[in-house]
């Protein structure tokens, strides 16, 4: 009984290990986006039919916490659905006593005393069971009466009601004539959601972000720093910049061409401390290569068939100024 008992807890811290590991390994596999989206920047925007499915967070930004919504331990909303909530037997001094009563079991059987081994750590749990359900009937009892507190709708009801009717415009595809029934010139204007003021934006804005989209990642295949920061705010293009020296680090050059934009729809536009904002969901096809600096030999992807993505990207500009990229989150399978 012993020998077993040190196998199955050896058995067990090995499983642990592992689990751990494995968690370490998706999270850092996970990618997520980069840049700014003003006040919204910790905020999910809304779905589209372009990218119905929700945007990767953005976790490399310099906008600080504070300008997001504000965290369960700050809300009052929800301190007050908190402070009502009745805690369960598992969470109180129940919790901590039938814990130490079964660990106490659990030890004396792996050394075979104690309780008398494994028959007795069974009576045990027959045990307190019945403690728990005693303990259950008499909270169920003694608290039929009281009603739960009130909860205002969630964010995710109101996501899902912004999900169910997407804005009915999407930027034209390229190669599509301007003013056709496919492309209308009527603004678009994003629904709202989140903070700041809701605005319209233009075909011809829309058809200079398609532009931005093949320019963008022309300059990045082309490692053209100069064209990134005329099309990137300078935050944006840091990120940009540092992906870029850890592949020259590597020995690596990343190739992109043939950008063809495929569909794509205005997710919401804003106006916010003398800015415009706008997030655009595209799909977009690319042959988009990793290859060697040194021998030009493909490390990875396909150089000879384009490859489709989905991803949500944001542009702002200042009064008189140009649209530039703000922030680039891809899009969760």
């Amino acid at each position: 009984m012993q020998r077993f008992g040190r196998v199955l807890a050896i058995a067990a811290i090995g499983v642990a290990a592992m689990l751990t590991v494995v968690d370490v390994a998706d999270a850092r596999r996970a990618g997520g986006g980069f840049g700014t989206r003003g006040s919204r920047t910790f905020s999910a925007p809304p779905a589209t039919r372009t990218a119905p499915a929700p945007a990767a967070p953005i976790d490399r930004t310099m906008t600080p916490r504070q300008n997001a919504q504000p965290s369960t331990a700050t809300s009052p909303a929800t301190q007050n659905r908190t402070g009502n909530a009745r805690p369960g037997f598992f969470s109180g001094f129940g919790g901590s006593m039938i814990g130490g009563l079964m660990m106490g079991g659990l030890i004396g059987m792996l050394l075979g005393h104690g309780i008398g081994g494994g028959v007795g750590f069974l009576g045990l749990l027959l045990q307190v069971g019945l403690v728990v359900l005693l303990i259950s009937l008499a909270m169920r009892f003694f608290g039929r009466n009281q009603r739960p507190a009130y909860s205002a709708p969630s964010a995710t009801a109101r996501t899902s009601a912004t999900a169910g009717n997407p804005p009915s415009f999407r930027i034209p595809r390229i190669g599509e004539a301007v003013g056709s029934a496919a492309a209308p010139r009527s603004p678009a204007a994003a629904p709202a959601y989140g903070g700041g003021e809701e605005i319209s934006v233009g075909q011809d804005d829309l058809d200079r972000f398609e532009t931005m989209l093949k320019g963008v990642q022309a300059a990045y295949g082309a490692e053209d720093y100069a064209a990134l920061r005329r099309l990137t705010t300078p935050e944006a293009m840091s990120y940009l910049a540092e992906e870029l020296s850890d592949n020259a680090t590597k020995g690596l050059k990343n190739e992109v061409r043939d950008v063809h934009l495929v569909q794509g729809d205005l997710a919401e536009a804003w106006r916010e401390d003398g800015r415009d904002y706008a997030t655009v969901a595209m799909r977009y096809e690319s042959v988009d290569v990793m290859r060697d600096r040194a021998t030009g030999d493909v490390v990875s992807g396909d150089a000879d068939r384009p490859t489709e993505a989905v991803e949500i990207w944001t542009f702002v500009r200042r009064p008189g100024a140009d649209w530039q990229v703000s922030a680039i989150q891809g899009v969760e399978a």
